[in-house]
């Protein structure tokens, strides 16, 4: 039974920020957070507390968290080490994320350490999360498919999914890093971990790399799952993709929730001047398309 309202989670100014060459002040991040929040966004992937170094667009993640919190949305920030979660913890953040491939390959190739390795690396992270308060999410990223391995099997997504059980994760999330999700696969991969931890709260991130990302969530609500990742305007991607498009849109999600009498607590006419003003900021056209043509029953100019 599809759900009656879901959970929508904002990761533009994370995933899509840092795919960006243009670099915005954190001056111009906040007043792109604050209008989420007055559109009704409740959760927002802020940044990530990574080496300034190798992603200066997320530079001021720390900064930024001090001007959103408390203005009335969990923040939560992507971690890829002790350190970052020690920043992130130091900063004040609501919820932490970490993340692994399921295929070796890409893990490799993102993070230059084999799955096992992240895995290990991850426990003195749960350890400062606990001894701070701060929950934690898993983030399975190739959950549905890798460009470099192809099929990825439930079994290697449960693994790491166990060992995100292990360190005190209290959910989940299955990254469609670079758009390979079809309604099948995605179908096996929920049904498995269900199967396997039954307690545990499944998000999806769907990409729309190959035009299904809100297919997919179609099946996702079928599936009964409560939880989705978008990025506003459909900002974001990844370099191991080419060609790809980015996340499915925020406003599309939200337009097609609506329409399907899924409660979200978002205004799409507020939702839809963000992304307009997001793509004023990047100087470019972003590929939503609910916010080139409005919702189903808006009126031509006469």
């Amino acid at each position: 039974m599809r759900p009656r309202s879901v959970q929508v989670t904002e990761v533009g100014m994370r995933d899509g920020f840092q795919m960006e060459s243009r670099i915005l002040p954190t001056e111009r991040k906040e007043a792109i957070g604050l209008a989420l929040i007055a559109a009704g966004v409740r959760h927002i992937e802020v940044s990530s507390f990574v080496s300034p170094a190798a992603v200066p667009q997320l530079a001021d993640a720390a900064a930024l968290v001090g001007r959103l919190k408390g203005k009335g949305a969990e923040l939560s920030a992507l971690v890829p080490n002790v350190n970052g979660a020690r920043r992130g913890v130091a900063a004040g953040i609501d919820r932490l994320t970490v993340f692994a491939s399921a295929s070796e390959t890409h893990n490799q190739k993102n993070v230059r350490r084999s799955v096992a390795e992240s895995l290990a690396g991850m426990g003195e992270i749960g350890r400062i999360a606990a001894d701070a308060g701060v929950p934690i999410d898993g983030s399975v990223a190739t959950a549905f498919g890798c460009p470099f391995e192809g099929e990825v099997s439930a079994d290697a997504v449960l693994r790491v999914v166990e060992g995100y059980a292990a360190m005190g994760a209290d959910r989940i999330g299955l990254g469609d890093t670079t758009g390979m999700a079809t309604p099948r696969v995605v179908e096996g991969v929920v049904t498995a971990i269900r199967a396997r931890f039954p307690g545990l709260s499944i998000g999806l991130h769907f990409h729309n790399t190959r035009g299904i990302g809100l297919v997919n969530v179609m099946t996702g609500l079928d599936l009964g799952v409560t939880r989705y990742d978008a990025s506003i305007g459909g900002l974001g991607g990844c370099p191991f993709a080419v060609g790809a498009t980015g996340n499915i849109s925020t406003e599309d999600l939200v337009y097609l929730l609506d329409e399907l009498g899924v409660e979200t607590g978002i205004d799409l006419p507020r939702l839809i001047g963000v992304a307009h003003d997001v793509q004023a900021a990047f100087a470019r056209e972003l590929p939503g398309q609910v916010m080139k043509a409005g919702p189903r029953l808006a009126r031509a100019p006469e």
